[in-house]
């Protein structure tokens, strides 16, 4: 290394030399040894590397890798393409740098992820680089990690000096020996003692006397002895678990195989050398939930005689959960949006496989002094807590004085709470009912309704979405038949007394207000979307409505589904296709782009100053922190700036448990979730219904990592829609297929057997075990 000693003087004793060395053709990789994702993915396919030194903080040095374009390839990007650029390491001994060749001799110099996972590393191939270059970079990097470490120039440091910088590979350790795999009971044997295969673990039976149970029965036919598919895509072992009378039980060791049957269909096996005891299809319906402390797995099923189950597989190392989780990922996304996964850009599959990283707590967030619950635990079989056997239905139903007519076939399709007055509205066939609070019985009064919606022209139509507007005194409306029009009804004549014609081609799929609490005010403008464009609507305009200088419609089939407003005016949009878009204003690109997960979004809301989303998929709420937590932007919002690509979100999802679900034994559908609203007033819960039943997060939990804390009440009926009263976040509007009821948050409850309602015929292996596919 002596002889760069005087070139590296020139450049290093330099004050004005920001830049100490360049290569200047390269590509950036991002490795992932040991990891059945892309174990190699190219970051930048023509890059740059530099040293540059930190400016104004002395001894301290940056290694810097730049994309390159090719001339005019930086216009050619998308619009909403976030423009990662650059990335920058803080040069230290952490990084272990090591350099190394390809195969074609090229040099590349490798360097730890300090901010990935523990197996990540960057890669830079310095492709046409010759030797005495590459040496000459190395030997930089080594003295600038002399000079952060020692706080002193390197000018006097030899080689000796440099050697404890030099990467020394350790040896890796000897792998355990697999586990060998028990094999099931016999279909003549239903009861055997079994203990616990893995010492210390989270299984629900810690006794050291052996638990006895009911021991699952593997078909005897010979169709059963082999795997249903063509190719088997993951093998591995792990104790399986099966929800039976309230508790997880446990069932010995399996082999574990994720087996493609078609195109793009895909079964989850679990088997012994005596068969496949399962084979259960991997698709929505499986509600997975990963838990990577517990290196668990927990999934729900429906048997034949439409029983739900709960399932948990939980594997002996982190190494192997890893591997299974991320298999199962990439064939479930897969199967919804029926292509590779290979087709996905790098970033975005970074992004996908994040959502189910449910370990990492929020930003800014303070821990909480509270045992999680594990996946395992047991829970309250019978709800014996006094407080829970209550049901306090007083003060919900509304008072039967001048009930709506039930129309014939007709039901509740929708609800929407006001902003002054308390009052609330109740879309049913054509006609809205009319409720408001009585402070008096602390229940909803019928005080009337509007007949029969129709048109100026005396129409009638059944509204498609409603929507309160210029503090509470008109509402605006959709007619399926006239998708290029509103309709604005007088609320207190309870008719319509205008149409807006929006435009001669592009539809009003989704409405929403100009900002979070435009409804509170006379403002007369609101936001429109279609498919593909977003764009301001002016009733005071003449003709059309739509306001030409805040319009863009965007190239592709965006299949825009929803759009919400933070308490500015910044705009949160969802799609058919599971992906977020959000704009600091109508009419621009998006600040930034979150590809889809697979799952279409439903609804979409966002709390006042736009730091939270909840994204409404039929089988589980998607919760994104908008906050950048790196880079040149940190500190600012999604709406505002890109996030780097290298640091999206994580996106959270929140689910019910799997053992809830097989009480509830029904498919979920969700509502879209709302957050409760009020100027001033802090979001402190998301509330949303499936089925016959109301379910409420506790906001700041959620935000503290605890994802499955939720409490719920079950009705007779199925929930319509539900919100919040505004300004409260204690009581709930629901309206159910034939009611309308309010209902006080402290009446939720825990869940539990009793408050889910569940019956003394829950799946039993009988349903289940013998009926695998």
């Amino acid at each position: 290394m002596n002889i760069f000693r005087s070139l590296i003087g020139k450049v290093w004793q330099d004050p004005d030399a920001a830049e100490v060395v360049k290569i200047s053709t390269g590509q950036l990789f991002l490795l992932r040894p040991g990891n059945i994702r892309t174990s190699r993915e190219c970051i930048y396919n023509e890059a740059l590397a530099t040293i540059r030194r930190v400016s104004n903080v002395e001894h301290n040095f940056l290694l810097v890798v730049t994309r390159v374009y090719e001339e005019g390839g930086q216009e050619l990007l998308e619009d909403e393409d976030e423009t990662d650029e650059e990335r920058e390491f803080l040069i230290s001994q952490e990084l272990e740098f090591r350099t190394d060749k390809t195969p074609e001799g090229d040099p590349t110099f490798v360097w730890r992820d300090l901010a990935g996972d523990v197996d990540e590393f960057f890669e830079f191939v310095a492709i046409g680089t010759n030797e005495p270059t590459k040496a000459f970079f190395e030997t930089c990097m080594y003295r600038a990690m002399f000079e952060r470490k020692y706080n002193r120039s390197a000018d006097n440091a030899n080689e000796e000096d440099l050697q404890e910088f030099i990467h020394k590979p350790i040896s890796p350790k000897k792998p355990p020996p697999k586990r060998k795999v028990a094999r099931a009971a016999s279909s003549t044997s239903s009861v055997e003692e079994i203990k616990s295969p893995v010492s210390g673990s989270s299984a629900p039976h810690t006794s050291d006397k052996p638990k006895t149970f009911d021991k699952p029965k593997v078909a005897e036919s010979s169709s059963l002895t082999k795997l249903p598919g063509t190719s088997v895509l993951e093998i591995d072992e792990a104790e399986l678990y099966f929800w039976e009378n309230h508790e997880f039980k446990h069932q010995g060791i399996f082999t574990v195989h994720i087996v493609k049957t078609g195109a793009f269909a895909f079964k989850l096996c679990a088997s012994t050398d005596r068969g496949v005891l399962l084979a259960h299809d991997i698709d929505t319906s499986m509600n997975p939930v990963f838990n990577g402390k517990m290196f668990s797995y927990t999934w729900n099923y429906v048997g034949a005689g439409g029983n739900w189950s709960s399932w948990v597989f939980k594997f002996s190392s982190h190494d192997e959960y890893v591997r299974f989780c991320t298999t199962i990922q990439r064939c479930d996304w897969e199967h919804l949006h029926q292509q590779s996964f290979d087709k996905v850009k790098e970033d975005d599959q970074r992004y996908v496989m994040s959502s189910n990283n449910e370990d990492v707590e929020m930003l800014d967030v303070e821990d909480e002094e509270e045992d999680e619950e594990e996946i395992l635990s047991e829970l309250d079989p019978d709800g014996n807590s006094e407080s829970e056997d209550e049901d306090d239905e007083e003060g919900e139903q509304y008072e039967d004085e001048d009930a709506p007519p039930m129309t014939p076939g007709e039901a509740n399709s929708q609800l929407t709470v006001g902003y002054k007055g308390d009052n609330a509205f109740v879309v049913r066939g054509s006609g809205i009912g009319v409720f408001r609070h009585n402070s008096d019985s602390n229940n909803l009064k019928f005080v009337g309704r509007m007949k029969q919606i129709s048109t100026p022209q005396g129409q009638v139509f059944k509204p498609k979405h409603v929507m309160l507007h210029d503090q509470d005194s008109k509402m605006i409306m959709m007619n399926p038949t006239k998708p290029n029009s509103l309709f604005q009804a007088d609320v207190e004549y309870g008719k319509v007394v205008e149409e807006w014609k929006i435009h001669d081609d592009i539809t009003v799929d989704h409405i929403a207000p100009s900002d979070k609490f435009a409804q509170t005010t006379t403002e007369k403008t609101l936001v429109g979307a279609s498919h593909n464009a977003l764009f301001r609507i002016d009733p005071r305009v003449s003709g059309t409505k739509l306001v030409d200088s805040q319009h863009k419609q965007y190239a592709g089939k965006n299949k825009f589904s929803g759009v919400a407003t933070t308490g500015t005016g910044k705009l949160a949009v969802a799609s058919e296709k599971g992906d977020l878009r959000l704009f600091d204003s109508i009419g621009k690109n998006a600040k930034t782009a979150l590809p889809p997960l697979g799952d279409p979004i439903i609804g979409v809301d966002v709390t006042a100053n736009g730091r939270w989303i909840v994204a409404t998929t039929r089988t589980y709420l998607l919760l994104i922190d908008t906050l950048i937590g790196e880079g040149k932007y940190q500190g600012s919002l999604g709406f505002d700036r890109s996030f780097p690509a290298s640091a999206k979100p994580i996106p959270r999802r929140l689910r019910l448990r799997n053992e809830h679900v097989a009480y509830m034994n029904h498919d979920i559908s969700f509502t879209p979730a709302r957050f409760n609203v009020g100027e001033g007033q802090e979001e402190n819960a998301i509330v949303t219904s499936t089925g016959q039943f109301v379910i409420a997060w506790d906001f700041a939990k959620v935000k503290k990592g605890l994802l499955d804390r939720y409490e719920i009440k079950k009705y007779e009926d199925k929930v319509v829609q539900d919100n919040f009263k505004f300004g409260d976040d204690k009581e709930i509007i629901v309206a159910l297929r034939n009611d309308v009821l309010q209902v006080n948050k402290k009446s939720l409850k825990k869940p539990t057997r009793r408050s889910l309602g569940a019956g003394a015929a829950v799946a039993s292996h009988s349903d289940i075990v013998n009926s695998p596919w």
